[in-house]
């Protein structure tokens, strides 16, 4: 009788390394909301409405895609709360094409409900949809550290 193959160690019931929880991914993601709510009040105060939201929507995409895109893929916010996204399979930068992937695909988290964001939750690999689209993770600084900011 053959014996019945076993799947990896990753397919288990937990996640296949340390993953950052849902707590400081919220509170990382409140602290990049207010520095780009800041940018928005100011471009409000200088210019029209209309321009001022096309030029924060703009902004804000620069904003994720460089830093989650660079080689420490850390936001103002996950810099502050110690955490960081890395690409799901060699731990490495997501790089900004899959860092503007990242960003697109927060819309698609939110359409629903934001249940894309709170996948997470009971995700194996605690990822989000935006994770998953983007094939990355957030992670832990203490477990992959940072050697420059932002990288």
């Amino acid at each position: 009788m053959s014996e019945v193959p076993q799947p990896p160690a990753s397919f288990g019931d937990g996640p296949s390394g340390p993953r950052a929880g849902f707590g400081r991914r919220l509170v990382a993601l409140l602290v990049d909301g207010i520095v780009l709510w800041v940018v928005d009040g100011i471009l409000w105060a200088l210019t029209n409405q209309n321009l001022a939201s096309g030029v924060a929507t703009l902004f804000s995409l620069a904003y994720y895609t460089y830093f989650e895109g660079s080689a420490s893929g850390q936001t103002v916010g996950k810099r502050a709360l110690g955490i960081r996204v890395i690409d799901f399979r060699s731990g490495g930068s997501i790089g900004h094409g899959r860092a503007f992937i990242r960003w697109i695909s927060r819309i698609l988290s939110a359409i629903p409900c934001l249940l894309g964001y709170f996948w997470m939750l009971w995700d194996r690999e605690k990822q989000t949809w935006h994770d998953k689209l983007s094939t990355s993770v957030v992670v832990p600084t203490s477990a992959y550290p940072v050697e420059n900011w932002p990288g």
